[in-house]
């Protein structure tokens, strides 16, 4: 069955949607890996900020376990810090605008997850038992 005169069926309509899940899912999945590293490295630069300058410290730099000093290794994990946040920023809007794109695609083929409360559902679809992340295409 043809869907929207887009000329696409519903299972192709189903997989766009659900790839463009599995893309949300994955810059959400990255911002929390870099979320972890942030705090990892704050950790740490507060720690040699309460270190002797000249104090012997190890840095993993591409597997290899090199030896610095605090004072050497302070500014590199400062920078590598910011640049995490901007990381983060920028992802952050990429998941913003990922969930745009996911509400248009939504209302363009009137899709509606199975178990979602939508606008001017009757009683009897509300009393069906629904498992969790279904998507069911509305027939217009």
């Amino acid at each position: 069955m043809a869907a929207k005169g887009k000329g696409k069926t519903q299972e192709q309509i189903v997989a766009g949607f659900q790839e463009l899940r599995q893309q949300q899912r994955a810059v959400a999945s990255k911002i929390s890996e870099l979320n972890v590293d942030l705090k990892e490295h704050e950790i740490v630069i507060d720690t040699l900020k309460e270190t002797e300058s000249s104090r012997k410290c190890f840095r993993m730099v591409g597997g290899v376990l090199v030896e610095h000093t605090v004072e050497g290794v302070l500014p590199a994990l400062t920078n590598h810090k910011e640049q995490l946040n901007k990381m983060v920023e920028t992802l952050t809007k990429q998941l913003e605008t990922k969930g745009i794109e996911i509400n248009k695609y939504r209302e363009e083929y009137n899709l509606q997850i199975k178990g979602e409360d939508s606008r001017g559902q009757d009683k009897q679809e509300k009393d069906v038992k629904t498992t969790g992340g279904v998507l069911v295409a509305k027939e217009t």
